[in-house]
């Protein structure tokens, strides 16, 4: 197999993982403040890392790699899940989709900055007309917003394509899972004063559905689906790869009328269609 076909396939499934980070994100905010459930979800993935590098005794990364890490730990880890929180309580998940039709855009720009790499121009006009549909169809489907939520999704989108470039750039050197694995640990001290200092004040309050949230976004969209990102960003290019993301707005509508029984509509059916087709193209000119 084709070494980019692996990398997409890897990369499919990351999308699909990552597509029930905002609704989980949202049930979770019901219960714990953005800033706890940011500091929770990374201390609890951080764990999980830690054992696996432990059992499989990887070689702690080169001096050199620790800002790269770094950089990786504030875009991923504390930058992306810390501002979609807050924002999240300003705007709705649906609404979020807007933001994240731009998330390709911005990984692609990043891989650019920071990966090296040189899509021609077929490629952003694929990439641009992608962007364009989703945003279009979140507009008209989802919801209102507000200056302070848009706000907060423009630069947690910002920050999420610098960590996805720069730990996919990383992941060539040192293997997609174990850069996650390292950037959490290495934000952890920080994480668990930030989880001290903000612990709810009442435990027995908190909802399942609050737990469920908390649970599904420290294991799969702290960790797991990391894992089968950064790899198929890795193998099969940063901004060909990255545009895949695209279809993360609709797996989560297809996961939440499975789920919740929610409608989906003709229009999604059509515009799903489009991102696919300039899915396909971006990925031929990347």
């Amino acid at each position: 197999m084709k070494t980019s076909t692996k990398g997409f396939g890897s990369g499919l499934l990351g999308v699909l993982i990552f597509s029930g980070s905002l609704p989980a994100t949202r049930l979770a905010v019901s219960g714990f403040s953005p800033l706890f459930l940011t500091a929770a979800r990374a201390l609890i993935a951080a764990a999980l890392g830690a054992l696996l590098l432990a059992a499989l005794r990887e070689r702690r990364p080169a001096r050199p790699d620790l800002p790269s890490l770094g950089v990786v730990a504030l875009g991923v880890v504390i930058g992306f899940p810390l501002l979609t929180a807050l924002a999240l309580r300003h705007i709705t998940s649906a609404h979020s989709l807007v933001f994240i039709g731009l998330l390709p855009l911005a990984t692609a720009l990043f891989g650019v900055l920071r990966g090296g790499e040189r899509p021609g121009a077929v490629f952003w006009a694929f990439s641009l007309a992608g962007a364009a549909s989703v945003a279009g169809f979140a507009l008209t489907h989802g919801g209102g917003g507000s200056v302070a939520g848009d706000t907060l999704m423009l630069a947690a989108v910002a920050l999420c394509g610098l960590g996805y470039a720069e730990g996919a750039a990383l992941s060539r050197r040192l293997g997609g899972w174990q850069v996650i694995s390292w950037a959490l640990v290495l934000a952890s001290p920080a994480m668990a004063a930030l989880a001290l200092a903000t612990e709810p004040g009442g435990w027995a309050a908190i909802g399942s559905s609050a737990w469920m949230g908390l649970a599904y976004v420290s294991v799969f969209s702290m960790l797991v689906g990391f894992i089968f990102w950064y790899r198929g960003l890795a193998l099969g290019g940063i901004a060909s790869v990255g545009q895949l993301q695209l279809l993360q707005p609709f797996f989560g509508l297809i996961l939440a009328h499975a789920v919740l029984g929610e409608a989906v509509s003709w229009a999604m059916c059509g515009v799903t269609m489009v991102v696919v087709a300039c899915v396909a193209g971006a990925r031929r000119y990347a």
